[in-house]
C-alpha cells in the first residue's frame, strides 16, 4: 500500500487557503487544463498505470472510491466520492503513468478543484508531486485547507503556496525546487478522528504563471559537520517555482554569528554578500567557505551558525550550522572499554540531554527535523508501514542518514538508534525477503533454521541503515482468539525457548561483540510478560476482545509458562526488552490487574535484578498512556518501574519536558535516569554508532537476493504441517492434472499476512514474491486455476484448494472483533465443490488454526500452511515431493471455538489434532509396533544417562512417527493428550519420558 501522507506540519495547519470561487480569467491567461474530470476517463488503478488509488495505515483506512452520478455536479455528470473513518492516516492519489512522460504545469498559476464542503472544521491536506522518476519517487509539495462550509466550492491554490515536505521525500529531495515541468500527479489526505464522506470534482490547472514572489533561496544542508581544523562548504542556491530564470536580482548577505563556537579562536569569521542577477537560471549555486581552527583542547561539538539575510526571495527555512566535531574526550576513544566510555559521557551530560536520550519519536511525527537536535532525541522509529518515498533500500538509508546528520548538531553528537518492527524479515521494505511468521518458524522445529532466518533479517535491515529490530516476540500463545497468535512460536514455553536461536541470528555473539558488524542488529525480546496469556473478553482497548487484556495466573504459572523464555533471552544476551500492553493479575499478590508498563516488581525486580538483564527496556507504542493517572504520573510510574526509553510517537516534546520536571521535583531520581541512559548508551557503543552513525549499504545487494530467498523458501517448506494424508494423496506427481482453487492460492498479500509493508498488511501484490500457485507452476505441475472453483472440474486427477485468512495485526485480528476461526463462505464453497469432484488436498493459509472438522471427512489431505512468506516455491517443494513434509503443530488444533483455550498439558484435552502432530513424507514410518517402541525406550533411557541429545531426539522422533501412523484415524482424548505431552517432554530433554508417553498413547489407540 503506497502512502503519501501521515502528518501535516504545524505551520501548515495554522494557515487557511482562500476558498473563493475563481475570478474571471485575464484575457491573456491560458485556458484551464483538465487534470481529472471524474467522468471515467481515468481508471481506478495503482502505479505504474495512470490511475486513482486509495491508501491508508491499515485495512480499514483506505477510503472506498467511486465515480458517482450527481445532478449537482459542478462539471459534467459524475464526481469522485468516498467515505472514511480513519484511525491512522488515509487518502487517495492520482499518479500519472510511469511509462509516459511527466506533465508540464509550469505555464499555470496554480491548481484548483471543487470540494463538497461538510462544515466539519477539519483540515484536508493537498499535495502535488514534482520531479523524480515517477509519482512514487517524486518530491512532495503540500498545503492544506479547512472544510468549514457546506456544499460545493471551488478551491484555488497558487503553486507558490505549496511547501516542500521532508518527511516522505527521497531524502534531501531531488532539488527542493518546485520546477513544475515534471509533474506526476496529486494526493489528498483525509481528516482523522471523524467519520465522514467526501466528494470532489473538476481538478484543473488555472491562470498564468505569476513571475512575482516565486524565487527562494535554499542551502544544500542544514548541518555541516567538520573535523576541527577543517573547512565547511555551504552551497547556496536560488530557485524559482516553475524553474524560470529569476526576474529580479536576489542578494544573500551572510555572516557567521552566534553559536557555541568562539569566533577567531574556533573558526575564522566570514561575512559577505552573494548576488544572483536578474536572469539567473533557477538552481544556480554559490558556495560559502567556513574555516575552523585546530587547537590542542579536548572539546564537545561546537556550532557556527551562518546567518543568511535574503533580499528579493524567500529565505531558507533554517539557518545552516557548521558543526565542529567533538574531539579528544574519553568517550570518543575506541580503545577504552565501553563501560568507561559510557561513564565518561554520562558524567558530562545535562539532565535535558539525558531526558532526550530516553525519548523515542515516530519519524513521521517530527514537526521539524531540527527537533532531533533541539530536543536531544535518542531514538526514532518507523511504525508499521511508516516508510520513505520511494520505499527502496536507498531511500531508507538516505532518510536515516539525514536524521543522523541532525544528531551531529548536538553537543556530544550522540547518534540516534533507529528501530523498526522487522518481525518476519525487513517487512516494511518492498522487495525484501519475507519469512514465515513466527508460528510457522515454530512449526519447523528447527532451531538452526530459526537462527538463519534471523541472520537474513538482520542483514537486510542493517543494510538500510537500521541498527535495531523490535523482534523476536517471545510470547507463549495460549488462546487462538488472540489476534497476535502468529507472532508466537507456539503454545509451549519449551518450544519458544528452543526457537530463541533467532536472537543469535539477529545479534551474533552473546557478548554483543558482533553488533557493530554490517549484518547484525540489536534484538528486542517482547512483550514482557504474559501477553500470550490474556483472557478472552478482558481487553478494554477499543473493540479488541483479548489483545492488551489481563493475564490472570499464579506465580507458579507465570514462572513456568510466560517468564521462562525471557531468562533464555537474557542468557543469550538480548540487547533490549519491550513490556506488554497487557495487565498482569498475579493471583495472591493483592494488587489485582496492573499494567505491565507500571510493574516495577517485574521489570526492575525480576527482569533486571533477578534475571540479570543489562540491556535497556523500551516501551511499546504510546503504551504509558494506558497507565491510570495523569501524564506526569504515567511518566514517573513507567520510568520508576524500570523503563529506560519511552516510545512516545507523537508526544516526544511533552514526554521530555515532563520527565525533566519530574526529576527536578524529586519524583524520579537522577540515579534512575543515569541508569537508563547508561543502558541505552552501552548498546549504542556496542553497535558502533559513534564511529559509524551513517548507513553501511555495502550489503544492500543481498536484500531479496536468491541466497536470502533460499533460506525463506526452506523455512516455508519446513513450516508446512501435514495433518491428514489419506491414501497418500500428497506428494503430488508432476504427471497429474491438478485443479487449484481458493482465495489464498494466488495472493502474496494473504500469504505474507499482517506486518507486511503496512501494519495490518493487505491482500494483493503488496511486494515481490512467489505465490503458492506460481510455485506449483514453477515446479512443473500441470495446473489449472479457478479462484472460486467456477471452472469445470471434470478430467482432473487431484484438486488443491488453498483457503484461510486475510491479513490483520494485533487486536484488529481478535476473534469477536469482526473475526472468527471459520473459513469464509467462498472458501467453504470452493472446498465443497472441489472435494466432491475429485481427490483433494486443502491448504489453510492462516495465522492460527481454522475450524475444519465439519469438512474433514470429505478432505483427503489437509495442510496447515500458516503464513509462509514471500516464497511460495517452498510450499510447492513439499506439495511435489522435492522436500518431505516434516512440520509439527506449534499449537493445538481445536475442534470447536468452545474448546478455547486449549493447550498441551490441559487436564481436559480433546483436540482435532494435538500439539506436535505432523505427518511426514520424508521417511518410511518405522514398523514393529510395541516391540520397536520398547527398543526405542531403551535407546532414549541411554540418551538420558549419557546426555546425548541427538540420540534422544532420534529415538523420540521414530517413536512419534510410529505412534502417529497408528493414531491417524483414531485420535481420542487420551491418545491426543499423551501424544502432545510427549512432544513437550522431547523439547525439555526428557527422552525416556517422551517415549513412555508415546507408548501409552500407542496402547490406548
Amino acid at each position: 500500500m503506497r502512502r503519501t501522507a501521515l502528518l501535516v506540519s504545524a505551520a501548515l495547519l495554522t494557515g487557511l487557503l482562500p476558498l473563493a470561487s475563481a475570478s474571471a480569467a485575464a484575457a491573456d491567461d491560458p485556458a484551464p487544463v483538465t487534470v481529472d474530470a471524474f467522468e471515467g476517463e481515468v481508471p481506478f488503478a495503482n502505479p505504474p498505470a495512470d490511475g486513482i488509488f486509495a491508501w491508508g495505515s491499515d485495512a480499514d483506512d483506505p477510503p472506498p472510491l467511486a465515480l458517482t452520478a450527481r445532478s449537482d455536479a459542478p462539471e459534467g455528470a459524475k464526481v469522485l466520492t468516498g467515505s472514511y473513518d480513519i484511525s491512522g492516516y488515509g487518502g487517495f492519489t492520482h499518479d500519472f503513468a510511469f511509462d509516459r512522460p511527466a506533465h508540464d504545469w509550469s505555464a499555470h498559476q496554480g491548481i484548483r478543484f471543487w470540494w463538497d464542503g461538510r462544515n466539519n472544521a477539519k483540515k484536508v491536506s493537498f499535495e502535488i508531486k514534482d520531479g523524480g522518476a515517477n509519482g512514487e519517487a517524486s518530491e512532495l509539495w503540500t498545503t492544506s485547507f479547512t472544510d468549514d462550509w457546506t456544499g460545493w466550492k471551488q478551491i484555488e491554490i497558487p503553486f507558490t503556496d505549496f511547501t516542500y515536505r521532508t518527511d516522505y521525500q527521497p531524502v534531501g529531495g531531488i532539488d527542493q525546487i518546485l520546477g513544475l515541468t515534471q509533474m506526476w500527479g496529486y494526493a489528498v489526505t483525509l481528516p482523522v478522528g471523524i467519520k465522514g464522506q467526501f466528494a470532489m470534482d473538476g481538478v484543473e490547472l488555472y491562470g498564468k504563471a505569476d513571475p512575482s514572489l516565486r524565487a527562494s533561496v535554499v542551502t544544500d544542508s542544514a548541518v555541516y559537520p567538520v573535523k576541527e581544523g577543517g573547512e565547511a562548504a555551504v552551497k547556496v542556491s536560488v530557485a524559482t517555482t516553475g524553474s524560470a530564470p529569476i526576474e529580479e536580482p536576489v542578494t544573500v548577505a551572510y555572516e557567521t554569528s552566534g553559536g557555541t563556537a568562539e569566533s577567531g579562536k574556533d573558526y575564522t569569521p566570514v561575512k559577505g554578500e552573494l548576488t544572483f542577477p536578474a536572469g539567473t537560471a533557477s538552481g544556480t549555486s554559490r558556495t560559502i567557505q567556513v574555516s575552523t581552527v585546530k587547537d590542542r583542547s579536548a572539546e564537545p561539538a561546537e556550532t557556527v551558525p551562518l546567518k543568511l539575510t535574503v533580499t528579493g526571495a524567500k529565505a531558507p527555512a533554517e539557518t545552516p550550522q557548521v558543526v565542529i566535531d567533538a574531539h579528544g574526550l574519553p568517550y570518543l576513544d575506541q580503545k577504552l572499554p565501553v563501560k568507561k566510555r559510557v561513564a565518561d559521557l554520562v558524567s558530562r551530560m545535562s539532565l535535558e540531554e539525558k531526558a532526550g536520550q530516553m525519548t523515542q519519536a515516530e519519524r513521521g511525527a517530527l514537526t521539524a527535523q531540527g527537533d532531533i537536535a533541539s530536543y536531544d532525541l535518542g531514538s526514532l522509529l518507523s511504525g508499521g508501514g511508516s516508510t520513505p518515498t520511494p520505499n527502496t533500500p536507498e531511500a531508507w538509508a538516505k532518510m536515516i542518514d539525514a536524521f543522523q546528520l541532525r544528531a551531529q548538531a548536538t553537543r556530544f553528537q550522540i547518534p540516534l538508534i533507529y528501530g523498526v518492527d522487522a518481525v518476519h524479515g525487513h517487512n516494511n521494505l518492498i522487495g525484501s525477503t519475507i519469512m514465515p511468521h513466527n508460528i510457522g518458524i515454530g512449526a519447523t522445529r528447527d532451531p538452526q533454521l530459526a537462527e538463519r532466518t534471523g541472520a537474513v533479517t538482520a542483514s537486510e535491515v542493517r543494510a538500510t541503515g537500521v541498527p535495531w529490530d523490535f523482534a523476536p516476540c517471545l510470547c507463549v500463545t495460549r488462546d487462538e482468539r488472540w489476534g497476535r497468535s502468529y507472532e508466537s512460536f507456539g503454545e509451549d514455553p519449551a518450544l519458544v525457548k528452543s526457537m530463541e536461536t533467532i536472537i543469535q541470528g539477529l545479534q551474533g555473539a552473546r557478548s554483543g561483540k558482533d553488533l557493530k558488524d554490517d549484518d547484525k542488529v540489536l534484538a528486542t525480546a517482547k512483550h514482557f510478560v504474559g501477553d500470550g496469556g490474556t483472557e478472552y473478553g478482558s481487553s478494554t482497548t477499543g473493540s479488541y476482545t483479548i489483545d492488551q487484556g489481563v493475564t490472570k495466573v499464579t506465580r507458579q504459572q507465570l514462572e513456568a509458562v510466560h517468564l521462562a523464555p525471557y531468562q533464555t533471552a537474557v542468557d543469550r544476551g538480548v540487547g533490549s526488552v519491550m513490556p506488554s500492553y497487557s495487565s498482569l493479575d498475579l493471583l495472591g499478590d493483592g494488587q489485582g490487574p496492573v499494567k505491565m508498563h507500571a510493574r516495577a516488581d517485574m521489570i526492575n525486580g525480576v527482569l533486571k535484578d533477578r534475571m540479570g538483564f543489562d540491556g535497556f527496556v523500551i516501551s511499546d507504542w504510546a503504551a504509558i498512556d494506558q497507565i491510570p493517572g495523569d501524564y506526569a504520573s504515567d511518566v514517573r510510574t513507567s520510568v520508576n518501574a524500570g523503563l529506560d526509553m519511552i516510545m512516545v510517537p507523537y508526544a516526544y516534546k511533552d514526554f521530555r519536558t515532563t520527565l525533566i520536571d519530574e526529576v527536578k521535583a524529586g519524583r524520579v531520581s537522577e540515579k534512575r535516569v543515569d541508569d537508563a541512559v547508561s543502558r541505552i548508551l552501552t548498546q549504542k557503543f556496542k553497535l558502533g554508532l559513534f564511529e559509524k552513525p551513517y548507513a553501511d549499504t555495502s550489503g544492500a545487494s543481498r536484500i531479496g537476493s536468491p541466497e536470502h530467498r533460499a533460506v525463506a523458501r526452506e523455512a516455508a517448506a519446513k513450516s508446512q504441517v501435514l495433518l491428514k494424508n489419506a491414501d497418500g494423496v500428497l506428494p503430488l506427481k508432476k504427471s497429474q492434472k491438478v485443479y487449484v482453487a481458493g482465495s489464498n492460492a494466488d495472493d502474496i498479500g494473504n500469504q505474507t499476512g499482517g506486518w507486511t509493508i503496512t501494519w495490518q498488511g493487505s491482500p494483493g501484490p503488496v511486494t515481490d514474491g512467489t505465490t503458492i500457485l506460481r510455485g506449483m507452476r514453477r515446479a512443473g505441475g500441470d495446473v489449472t486455476y479457478s479462484k472460486d472453483a467456477s471452472e469445470p472440474t471434470a478430467g482432473y486427477d487431484v484438486g488443491v484448494v488453498v483457503v484461510g485468512e486475510t491479513p490483520y495485526a494485533e487486536g484488529v485480528g481478535d476473534v469477536g472483533n469482526g473475526n472468527d476461526l471459520e473459513l469464509t463462505a467462498a472458501d467453504k464453497a470452493a472446498v465443497d465443490k472441489v472435494c466432491a469432484a475429485m481427490k483433494c488436498a486443502v491448504l489453510i493459509v492462516s495465522g492460527r488454526p481454522q475450524l475444519i472438522g465439519d469438512r474433514l471427512g470429505s478432505i483427503d489431505a489437509l495442510v496447515a500452511s500458516w503464513l509462509p512468506g514471500t516464497e511460495g516455491d517452498g510450499v510447492a517443494d513439499v506439495l511435489y515431493g522435492k522436500r518431505g513434509f516434516t512440520g509439527q503443530l506449534p499449537v493445538t488444533w481445536p475442534k470447536s471455538e468452545s474448546q478455547l483455550p486449549i493447550n498441551v498439558g490441559d487436564t481436559s484435552y480433546d483436540p482435532q489434532f494435538p500439539y506436535g502432530w505432523g505427518l511426514t513424507t520424508l521417511t518410511k514410518v518405522p514398523t514393529g509396533g510395541a516391540t520397536t517402541l520398547k527398543a526405542l525406550a531403551l535407546l532414549a533411557a541411554a540418551a538420558d544417562r549419557t546426555g546425548s541429545a541427538e540420540a534422544g531426539r532420534t529415538a523420540v522422533t521414530k517413536a512419534r512417527l510410529l505412534v502417529q501412523h497408528k493414531l491417524a484415524s483414531t485420535l481420542t482424548p487420551t491418545t491426543a493428550k499423551r501424544f502432545a505431552e510427549a512432544d513437550h517432554l522431547l523439547l525439555t530433554g526428557r527422552y525416556a519420558d517422551a517415549v513412555a508417553s508415546l507408548t501409552e498413547a500407542y496402547r490406548a489407540g
